[in-house]
């Protein structure tokens, strides 16, 4: 593809809820990749009959290896990545597209707008930025199983786009476990390559670290309910990533092997 396209990739596993939305809201870029980590819902045949390159990546190993495959599939200038519960809005497009008519080589953030449980989280101070636009030649290669980072060539700026990202991140409790399961043992996972120690109060500790800083002084609080759920299963993911971390050693030993 020419100078100025756009490849927006998606990974996805059993998402026929979302993608529909997901898919449609990226519908404006060159190419669209779904990277399917081995659904055995509707999820692929929703992206094909919508147009989308479908790529069957079922060898799950981590996020950064199935990101790596978006890379590998990717034949435009720019890339962005989206995931398949988030949905591009209009401003956010254009500036998406702005991007990609510059010629600019940067990395570029977005902010997240959570939607929890059936409401945007509007009153909740953002956590931070995600990276996920980047030109495709600069960026070389995504790190790690959980949580991963991209590896890009040196000395790019980084910039922040405007408009936010709508994320759909927890939408029932069973799903929210569901979701806190994966990422608890993949974390764990991670810190027992990098030798970290784990233990209850260890997890004790990071896990009222960070209700603290999202329930108080990123405002959860003013979103009721669904802000105290949010914020504390986010807590028990971190108490239970550094309680695996040690008594499921053995289990994560073969984890790291892998």
């Amino acid at each position: 593809m020419g100078k100025g396209t756009l490849c927006i990739a998606v990974l996805t596993l059993n998402e026929e809820r979302h993608i529909e939305n997901c898919l449609r809201s990226a519908a404006f870029a060159d190419q669209v990749v779904v990277v399917d980590s081995g659904s055995t819902d509707q999820t692929c045949a929703i992206a094909e009959r919508m147009g989308a390159q479908i790529v069957h990546r079922p060898d799950w190993r981590g996020f950064g290896p199935q990101r790596n495959h978006q890379i590998a599939a990717c034949q435009a200038e720019y890339i962005f990545f989206l995931d398949a519960d988030e949905e591009i809005g209009p401003d956010l497009r254009a500036e998406i597209q702005a991007v990609a008519a510059s010629g600019d080589d940067a990395i570029w953030e977005v902010l997240w707008e959570q939607v929890a449980y059936g409401r945007p989280l509007t009153l909740m101070k953002s956590t931070g930025g995600v990276v996920r636009l980047f030109k495709t030649a600069s960026l070389l290669r995504y790190e790690g199983a959980v949580h991963e980072h991209a590896v890009t060539r040196a000395g790019l700026p980084h910039r922040l786009l405007k408009a936010k990202l709508l994320h759909h991140s927890r939408e029932t409790v069973r799903g929210s476990l569901e979701k806190l399961t994966q990422y608890a043992m993949l974390g764990a996972a991670k810190r027992a390559r990098q030798g970290k120690k784990g233990g209850v109060l260890r997890g004790l500790g990071s896990a009222l670290s960070i209700f603290l800083r999202l329930y108080v002084l990123r405002r959860g609080f003013l979103c009721g309910g669904e802000g105290f759920l949010f914020c504390y299963i986010v807590a028990q993911e971190s108490f239970f990533r550094y309680a695996a971390l040690k008594y499921d050693a053995a289990h994560l030993t073969e984890c790291v092997r892998r």
